[in-house]
């Protein structure tokens, strides 16, 4: 120590640079990723970047400092989309899409090197769009806000999918969230809903009436019918026959009466004095 300040050994002077040296050099070759996450490892001095070997997975990793490491989610992300489209009559259309999609790991390599990394903006998005326009320019208004919904999601989906077949990505869903038309169409196209169902309705109350009259016409003709060949059975010795029956059954009853036979129409008794 001289004047007061603190001398440090000369060989000491070496080994502090060579720490700081260390230091910086493990800074710089030290990756850490996280769950979901992928890394594609760029060569200064070896090619640029590697694409005949898988991507740096989870977890630490050391590289040299000369080189470089992206870091890619590899889990499936969402992407919410609003865009107007033209029908195939070329009225404006609001469509409201999710479009469900992740990196093929894989090939994140390629991905990296052909598309790098806002591959969204420059190869979902326009894949999402074209396939829209597309698909809704093949329906009316009418289709597009009832019965073709989901027609038209699996369609956008598939179009949508071959676009991005060689992109190095997967595609796993796209959801139609809304369709939103002019009011004026849009009123109109309930309008005429209402009068559909209307008619619909008013149809279902004649079949149902028609079914009903029906059914009274067949009951009714299977009555005559079953009454016409009861009549045709019938003739005098049997009404005879189920007149003296009953004569027998009512001369056995309790009740007072008076019988006398044979002086009714056709020989049939007639019954006195029934109380």
């Amino acid at each position: 120590m001289s004047n007061g300040q603190l001398q440090l050994p000369k060989t000491l002077m070496p080994l502090i640079f060579i720490g700081i040296i260390v230091i910086i050099f493990l800074s710089k070759s030290t990756v850490t990723l996280d769950s979901g996450e992928a890394g594609v490892l760029w060569e200064r001095f070896g090619g640029g970047v590697v694409t005949d070997e898988p991507p740096l997975g989870e977890g630490f990793h050391l590289v040299a400092p000369w080189n470089e490491v992206y870091v890619y989610e590899v889990r499936q992300q969402e992407l919410s989309e609003k865009m107007k489209v033209l029908s195939s009559n070329g009225l404006d259309i609001l469509l409201e899409t999710s479009t469900w999609y992740l990196p093929k790991a894989a090939e994140l390599g390629k991905l990296h090197q052909q598309i790098g990394e806002n591959y969204l903006e420059r190869i979902i998005k326009p894949a999402l769009r074209s396939a829209a326009r597309s698909v809704v320019g093949r329906y009316t208004p009418e289709q597009l806000y009832s019965s073709k919904r989901d027609v038209i999601q699996n369609e956008i989906f598939e179009e949508t999918k071959i676009i991005l077949e060689d992109q190095h990505i997967q595609l796993n869903e796209v959801l139609v969230r809304d369709v939103t038309l002019p009011p004026t169409i849009k009123d109109a196209i309930e309008r005429k809903l209402k009068q559909e169902q209307e008619s619909l309705e008013y149809e279902f109350r004649l079949v149902t009436a028609e079914k009903e009259a029906e059914k009274v016409r067949i009951e009714a003709q299977g009555k005559a019918d079953a009454n016409r060949i009861l009549s045709a059975s019938l003739n005098d010795q049997i009404l005879r026959d189920k007149g003296i029956e009953a004569t027998l059954k009512l001369s056995n009853s309790s009740n007072s009466k008076v019988i006398v036979i044979g002086s009714g129409k056709d020989g049939m008794p007639i019954i006195l004095g029934n109380q």
